[in-house]
């Protein structure tokens, strides 16, 4: 069989933004086919996962989620460089937020926002909230965290990676002002941590 190498060399149609999504659609197909491979011995496993991120997305609420603020440690950047930083991470995300039998939180969710250099953000992950009420309020915290794939311009050419992060909020049982910590991970300056804070309204 002979391959016609010019025609394989030449660029795809595609545009820029639809190769965008083409990163997305590869790090799925990925997941989809290692996944049930690494569970060959314990199919039953990899089903019940399945099973249970299907009955959230299935029976949670409805959730919007908003975003706004991107807050740079102030010990951990230069003054030079928080001016050249974006702070106003709006953002729109949409996603589904089950109560679980314990009263504890299970979101799934797709995020985009405004990252730190004024380029498009896209997440989409599983979270996981324990639930506290605070006594005879209305009023509710939690503390848990999540699991995400993540895509910025910056790392990694767009592809995206997995990101695990903690996450807090407070608010009532439908509308939170929630929180997700992203660690120092390096001891140079002006690679610092940074607290984004975002809302989440279960319709």
């Amino acid at each position: 069989m002979k391959f016609d190498l010019q025609r394989l060399r030449a660029p795809s149609p595609l545009t820029n933004s639809m190769r965008r999504y083409q990163h997305w659609l590869a790090a799925l197909a990925c997941v989809a086919a290692l996944t049930p491979a690494a569970h060959a011995e314990d199919t039953s496993l990899w089903q019940d996962t399945k099973s249970h991120l299907g009955n959230i997305w299935d029976q949670g609420d409805d959730a919007i989620y908003l975003s706004g603020i991107a807050h740079h440690g102030r010990s951990t950047y230069t003054k030079e460089k928080l001016n050249e930083l974006n702070e106003h991470a709006w953002g729109l995300g949409y996603g589904k937020t089950l109560r679980n039998a314990d009263g504890n939180d299970e979101s799934l969710f797709g995020f985009v926002l405004k990252d730190s250099h004024r380029h498009p953000q896209y997440m989409a992950g599983y979270a996981y909230e324990w639930v506290f009420p605070v006594a005879k309020t209305g009023l509710e915290v939690g503390v848990g965290g999540t699991a995400m794939l993540m895509s910025r311009q910056d790392y990694f050419g767009g592809v995206p990676f997995p990101v695990p992060l903690p996450l807090a909020s407070i608010g009532t049982a439908k509308g939170k002002v929630m929180f997700a910590y992203v660690p120092r991970l390096s001891s140079n300056k002006n690679n610092g941590d940074v607290l984004l804070i975002f809302g989440r309204i279960e319709m």
